[in-house]
């Protein structure tokens, strides 16, 4: 049985919808100075940046890995499909590796060998591709469950301000990757290959920037000893995670075929990337608006199923709208997406009675609903190989929207998932 949950406004801190189950101690009682600070909150935030381009930097060149991989169209769909797999798969193993090593050295190897895997995708071998994908996905699986504890940890004074700059660099860095990767394929000569590897460079960079944090920490991360009972049990806990999992899926397909798609209508590379472009960066604004909306209401019912209908709708329009109204469909587009990321972040920490049991349900969703995510986009592969188009899509996106606005609509209920914290001695 749940209990009603009043929303205090004030009250509310999300909690992102990648962690699971580390909850950091508090920093020491001698902070650092002004500029270590901000050193380690430019360190996260670039790390932030990092965790997109495999994503989007595929899709933008995918007709071109086609013809110069000779992949088939199974073989695209897997491409696309591996590194948000990867996100489900691994994402479990993340607190144990902070737990064992601790979080900053975690991070500074999951940076390095995120470069790795990204160099790797530039080699002229198709095994090397696919490993190379499967190797990023799963250090961005890691790092997706460990930035934001780190930013609760340190920066709890401004939680607000880091969590914003967070979450504009995630969608930076699949916006920069949308728009840029063609032109520096243009500019490398029309090199495939360096175009795939140059999103390497960025990470490497931020991994010498963060190894002064390693080398400042004391060791291992600090977890709170506590168990959750009953989260697999609960009702509610089941639709915050399906309304996660299926907007995620609405996500991935974004990232992993609207170039691909608006490329299909006649749009050039460079065109089409800069409109897939933009719509992220609207996910940006939009992600930060829509929490502070959605809290003020009695429930989320509403603003869950209007965001439902934006997305799904506006991919409706860039299907099958003139192509002169593209730029429109993909502000909508970007506006409904991002919010339904920041209302499905919020449901969490609504659903949930306390940190514990927040970051429990995160970590169900993150693992249940990624792993969901993943088919979305492995459909749109299957149904562009049988069909010689991207149409039947449509039939697909209003399904993932009608089903993420269903479980939105309960999700969005203003009760409590009935579970029990205990404390492990």
């Amino acid at each position: 049985m749940t209990r009603t949950a009043p929303v205090d406004p004030g009250s509310i801190e999300l909690i992102d919808a990648e962690e699971t189950g580390v909850i950091p101690a508090p920093g020491p009682a001698a902070g650092p100075s002004a500029v270590a600070r901000f050193v380690l909150g430019a360190s996260l935030v670039l790390i932030a940046f990092n965790l997109r381009p495999v994503f989007s930097s595929a899709s933008a060149l995918l007709p071109e890995i086609r013809a110069g991989f000779g992949l088939s169209n199974t073989g695209a769909s897997l491409l696309t499909t591996l590194p948000v797999v990867c996100l489900g798969l691994f994402s479990p193993f993340a607190p144990r590796l902070a737990r064992a090593v601790g979080t900053e050295r975690t991070l500074l190897a999951v940076v390095f060998l995120l470069a790795l895997g990204t160099a790797l995708r530039g080699l002229d071998s198709v095994p090397l591709l696919f490993f190379g994908t499967a190797l990023a996905g799963a250090c961005i699986a890691v790092g997706n469950v460990l930035l934001p504890g780190l930013v609760k940890r340190d920066f709890s004074d401004k939680a607000a301000l880091l969590t914003g700059w967070y979450t504009m660099a995630l969608c930076g860095g699949a916006a920069a990757a949308a728009g840029l990767t063609i032109p520096l394929q243009n500019a490398l000569g029309g090199s495939l290959n360096g175009a795939l590897a140059v999103w390497a460079l960025p990470a490497l960079l931020v991994g010498v920037l963060w190894l002064p944090q390693v080398l400042a920490a004391n060791g291992q991360a600090r977890g709170g000893r506590f168990t959750v009972k009953g989260m697999w049990r609960d009702r509610i806990a089941w639709h915050v995670t399906l309304f996660m999992g299926l907007q995620s899926a609405l996500a991935y397909c974004v990232f992993g075929w609207l170039v691909p798609i608006l490329r299909a209508r006649g749009l050039d590379g460079v065109t089409a990337g800069a409109i897939v472009s933009v719509s992220v960066m609207i996910q940006a604004g939009s992600c930060l608006i829509v929490p502070h909306i959605a809290v003020r209401g009695k429930d989320q019912r509403l603003i869950n199923v209007v965001l439902c209908a934006m997305s799904a709708g506006a991919l409706m329009g860039l299907l099958f709208a003139p192509l002169s109204t593209v730029w429109v469909w993909a502000i909508v587009q970007g506006i409904g997406q991002g919010g339904l990321i920041a209302a499905a972040m919020t449901a969490i920490v609504l659903r949930t009675e306390d940190s514990h049991a927040a970051a429990q349900l995160s970590g169900m969703a993150q693992c249940v609903g990624y792993t969901l995510a993943a088919i979305g986009p492995l459909i749109v592969g299957f149904i562009r190989g049988w069909t010689g188009s991207f149409t039947w899509s449509a039939v697909l996106f209003l399904a993932l929207g009608l089903g993420a606005a269903v479980n939105g609509w309960f999700a969005g209920r203003a009760v409590h998932v009935n579970v029990k914290v205990l404390k492990v001695d």
